[in-house]
């Protein structure tokens, strides 16, 4: 793919860089933003990633973070650094819909919790980025907005539900972002759009203020996280030592302190990969840039073992997923979004299957004694392994397919058509056992796509899995960036 820049300008640095670049006076927070607003008018056309626009109130805060710089002020980490962020999440006094109808003209008053760390360390929101219906796919479009296209090949999907942010990422239109994860939402649109995401460990980050449902529900659901999304992994692990943290219920009582990695360099390192599985099958070259990654790994004198598996298959974690994550999706304010993926499916197959209907709290239970059975291996798998890796997803991006409900979408892997869903069955471990997962690319597939690698680690072991992302970032070549169409459309 050809260039529209360098590591070297605006658009493709990372917010540490920017950052750094606004503290020492080589440019100012007003110069960048009016750069990341030029460059969404002149190529979001094509894209339609950032939906909405702050220009107003985002111009004032870059002025009052450049007085604040010249007047030796304290400044925050990411001082005056301009970005998007997904519009799930509420965001003061700018329109927040979740890509839901309903919400169209809904204007928070307050951030959500993330938002609000992130301008707590000085960043500076200055635009909202696309998503499906409630975050509810694995694609980004909506009726509110229309549909969200990948940097990489428009015709292609970016991912979702965070596939806004990514694409946004992509484009250089922001160095970083806010993205939620239930079903693979922050992993996918990374592994798509060829950008950097993590799913943090259960728990940490406090979803207060993510608009997954109707603004004020306060329930957080099984299996939802919120995490950052960036092109580099320092921007990443900044973002999350940010938005980590006791909820509002806990924080009298108790403060989180991640364990530092054990793994001082590569040759310290004990890698699994599991890259190909008769329950998720995977396309060969998607495999062969897996493989060759792990093996970059193993040059650089990492152990890399290609047989070790915790001691269930993945047809079971899969199963397991599937009947948790339409769980956690269950509840009424949810109720559009699982008709819009099963329809009616009451006497079908499908509709009898457990996994996509309604489920007795005993029957949950006793999917909930199954995953935790299958976290105590994992923890048992781990202290023989630092990470797993995992392929994020069978194929590089697929073409848009927008037909309801989505359980009759089908989509190409190899030789083969696959269900729609089956595209998150490499989801499935991390997600159903609250572990957590970096996404790096590794390289372009012979499509020209992007194509990630997963890397797993064990529960609260998320500096683990960064330090991997970290090691193999520096040691695989950069994909360079997408080459985008000018298209002078404004928001």
């Amino acid at each position: 793919m050809g260039s529209t820049g360098n590591s070297d300008d605006l658009s493709y640095a990372s917010a540490t860089a920017v950052a750094d670049m606004i503290r020492t006076k080589k440019v100012s927070s007003s110069e960048v933003l009016e750069h990341f607003l030029a460059r969404v008018e002149r190529f979001d056309g094509a894209i339609n990633a950032v939906v909405t626009l702050d220009e107003e109130r985002a111009r004032a805060a870059a002025a009052t973070a450049d007085a604040a710089v010249v007047s030796g002020a304290k400044l925050g980490p990411l001082h005056g650094v301009p970005m998007t962020v997904k519009d799930s999440y509420a965001t003061a006094g700018l329109r927040t819909t979740s890509g839901a109808p309903q919400l169209a003209d809904y204007v928070p008053e307050e951030d959500a919790w993330a938002v609000a760390a992130m301008r707590g360390a000085g960043a500076i929101v200055y635009g909202k980025t696309n998503l499906p219906i409630w975050a509810g796919d694995f694609q980004s479009f909506n009726e509110v907005f229309g549909t969200t296209n990948n940097p990489w090949d428009v015709s292609r999907t970016p991912g979702g539900s965070s596939g806004g942010s990514a694409a946004a990422l992509a484009a250089g239109f922001t160095p970083i972002e806010l993205g939620s994860d239930i079903g693979g939402s922050i992993r996918l649109p990374a592994h798509m759009c060829g950008v950097l995401g993590h799913k943090p460990s259960y728990g940490i980050v406090p979803g207060h203020g993510h608009v997954s449902g109707p603004p004020g529900t306060l329930s957080m659901a099984d299996l939802a996280v919120y995490g950052p999304m960036a092109r580099s992994v320092d921007d990443l692990k900044l973002q999350l030592s940010l938005m980590a943290g006791p909820d509002v219920w806990s924080k009298p009582a108790w403060q989180l302190d991640l364990p530092s990695s054990p793994v001082a360099g590569v040759s310290e390192l004990r890698v699994a990969t599991w890259f190909d599985d008769p329950a998720a099958p995977v396309e060969s070259d998607t495999v062969a840039l897996l493989e060759a990654a792990a093996k970059t790994l193993a040059d650089a004198g990492a152990i890399v073992d290609n047989e070790a598996r915790p001691p269930f298959t993945l047809e079971k974690v899969v199963e397991t997923f599937g009947k948790l994550l339409m769980a956690a999706l269950s509840g009424g304010h949810t109720r559009e979004s699982i008709e819009k993926f099963a329809g009616d499916q009451s006497d079908t197959p499908l509709g009898r299957d457990r996994r996509y209907s309604s489920m007795r709290h005993r029957e949950w239970l006793s999917t909930n004694e199954r995953r935790l059975q299958m976290r105590r291996e994992f923890a048992r798998f781990f202290d023989d392994w630092d990470v797993l890796l995992l392929p994020v997803m069978a194929r590089t991006a697929f073409p848009h397919d927008h037909h309801f409900p989505q359980t009759t979408r089908l989509v190409d892997v190899g030789d083969s058509e696959v269900q729609y869903m089956e595209l998150t069955n490499w989801m499935a471990p991390a997600g159903s056992c609250y572990l957590p997962a970096t996404v790096v690319p590794v390289g372009l597939g012979v499509d020209g796509l992007p194509v990630g690698i997963q890397i797993v680690g064990p529960f609260l072991g998320d500096l683990t899995t960064l330090a991997v992302a970290s090691m193999l970032s520096e040691m695989l070549p950069s994909l360079g960036v997408p080459v985008l169409a000018e298209e002078g459309a404004t928001k």
